[in-house]
C-alpha cells in the first residue's frame, strides 16, 4: 500500500482536495440569506459528504456526488453503513462485515442486521467491479497511460502490484487488495471529516485564532493552492497540529500481542495485590488499548495547559513530547511503527485544503450555546453532538469581506 500514499501521489491528489473544497464553499455560499447576510449549516454533515466525494474520486475514481445529494447504489450503501445508531459507527463491525463478504472464514462471526448486511454486499460487489476495471484499464494503457484513472489510489496500488519487478512473495492477491479497500473507505472518509469539524469548533471558541489564521490564508494569491503551498503556511500547520492533538478523531485503539512480551514502565505502580510492579507482563493474545486522547492531553508531557486548545504551543514544544513515537507531529493521533495510519499524508493535506478554502471564505460562530455541544466518543471516532439532537455541529456562517 505504501507507494499509493507517498508524497508524490498526494501532491497530485491535492487538485481533487481543493476542487471538492471549493465546491463545498459554493454550496455553503448558496445557503447565506441576503436579508441577514448569514446562514446556518451543519458542518459535520456537509464535511462528511465532502470527504466521501474525495475518497471516492481520489481513492477509486468513483463519483459519489454526495454534496449534490445524488443517490446511487454505493452512496446509499455508505449512508446505511454510517447511519447513526447501534454499532454502525464502529469500524470493527464495518470491517468485519465487509470481510465476511470477501473471506468466508469471517462468516462465523454473528450476523449483522439485515440492512447493514445488504449495504456491505453492495459495497463489496462494486469494489470488486472497480478493482476489475482498474486492472483492465491499466493492462490496456500500460505505464504510458497518463489519464486521471491511473492516478487514483486503487489504480496506483494495482499498478504497483502488477509490476514485473515485484517479487512474487510480496505480490498481493485480489482478495488482499480488496481487504485494504474497506479500511481506507471507512477511515479515510469519517476521520478526516470529523477532524475538520473539530477544527471549526475550535475556531469558534478561539476567534482570535480564527482571525489570525484567516489573515495568513488571505495572503495566498490563489484559490487553488498546491500541496507545497499549503504546507508552506506555518499558522495553518500549527492549527491543524493542535486540532489533531486536542481532538484526535479516534480517541483510542487496540492491539493484540502476537508473542509473550514485557513492557518496561517509566514509573512503577501498585497492583491489585499491593505489590509494586516495574513492568507489564503481556502474554500472547493479550489485548492492549492505546489511549490516544489521554496521551495527547497528558500534562506531564504537554504541560499544565494540555487541556486547552493552544496552537502557539507548537512554536516551542516541551522536551518530553519528543519521546512520543508517533509517525507524525509528536503525537499518537496517527499512531506509530509499522502499523501506523498509512493515509496520514492524505488526511493532512485534505484537511489543510478544506480549512484553507473555508476559513478564507467564511466567518464561523456556533449556532447553539457551547454547553449544548458535547463530544460523543466511540471505539472508532469521537464526534460533536448537540444534546438531544444527535451528531451535528450547527454553525452560523458569514461571508468574509475583503478590501479590493
Amino acid at each position: 500500500m505504501n507507494p499509493a500514499f507517498g508524497p508524490s501521489q498526494i501532491r497530485e491528489l491535492t487538485e481533487v482536495f481543493v476542487e471538492k473544497s471549493l465546491k463545498l464553499r459554493d454550496v455553503w455560499t448558496s445557503q447565506i440569506s441576503q436579508d441577514t447576510n448569514s446562514g446556518r449549516i451543519d458542518a459535520l454533515s456537509w464535511l462528511s459528504r465532502m470527504t466521501l466525494d474525495v475518497v471516492g474520486e481520489a481513492g477509486f475514481n468513483y463519483k459519489f456526488n454526495a454534496m449534490e445529494g445524488e443517490l446511487n447504489e454505493l452512496n446509499e450503501a455508505y449512508s446505511a453503513i454510517f447511519q447513526s445508531g447501534s454499532h454502525r459507527h464502529n469500524l470493527f463491525f464495518v470491517i468485519i462485515g465487509l470481510a465476511q463478504e470477501i473471506f468466508p472464514v469471517f462468516r462465523v462471526i454473528p450476523e449483522l442486521d439485515r440492512s447493514l448486511r445488504k449495504a456491505m454486499q453492495t459495497s463489496t460487489r462494486i469494489a470488486k467491479e472497480l478493482l476489475y476495471e482498474s486492472k483492465r484499464t491499466l493492462a490496456s494503457t500500460g505505464e504510458k497511460g497518463n489519464s486521471w484513472r491511473a492516478k487514483d489510489l486503487l489504480s496506483l496500488l494495482v499498478r504497483s502490484n502488477m509490476s514485473t519487478d515485484l517479487p512474487e512473495d510480496q505480490r498481493m492477491s485480489d482478495k488482499d487488495v480488496m481487504s485494504q479497500v474497506p479500511t481506507f473507505l471507512v477511515a479515510g472518509h469519517e476521520t478526516t471529516s470529523t477532524a475538520t469539524t473539530f477544527a471549526l469548533l475550535a475556531l469558534t471558541e478561539r476567534p482570535d485564532v480564527q482571525t489570525k489564521l484567516r489573515e495568513e490564508l488571505l495572503t495566498v494569491p490563489t484559490d487553488n493552492p498546491t500541496m507545497d503551498e499549503l504546507n508552506a503556511l506555518p499558522y495553518l500547520d500549527i492549527v491543524v497540529r493542535e486540532t489533531l492533538r486536542y481532538y484526535a478523531p479516534a480517541p483510542l485503539t487496540g492491539r493484540t500481542c502476537t508473542t509473550d512480551d514485557v513492557v518496561p514502565l517509566a514509573e512503577p505502580y501498585i497492583d491489585r495485590n499491593g505489590v509494586v510492579q516495574h513492568q507489564l507482563n503481556a502474554k500472547k493474545g493479550t489485548g492492549i488499548f492505546i489511549p490516544i486522547t489521554s496521551i495527547n492531553r497528558d500534562k506531564t508531557l504537554w504541560g499544565e495547559d494540555a487541556e486547552q486548545f493552544n496552537p502557539d504551543r507548537w512554536k516551542q514544544l516541551p522536551e518530553a513530547v519528543t519521546s512520543i513515537p508517533g509517525v507524525w507531529g509528536n503525537m499518537l493521533t496517527f499512531l506509530g511503527g509499522s502499523h501506523a495510519c498509512i493515509g496520514w499524508r492524505f488526511a493532512l493535506v485534505e484537511m489543510k485544503a478544506l480549512l484553507f478554502t473555508l476559513v478564507r471564505a467564511f466567518e464561523f460562530e456556533l449556532a447553539v450555546p457551547r454547553e449544548q455541544v458535547v463530544i460523543k466518543k466511540s471505539a472508532l471516532v469521537q464526534r460533536p453532538e448537540v444534546r438531544g439532537h444527535g451528531n451535528q455541529l450547527p454553525l452560523i456562517i458569514k461571508p468574509v469581506v475583503t478590501a479590493d
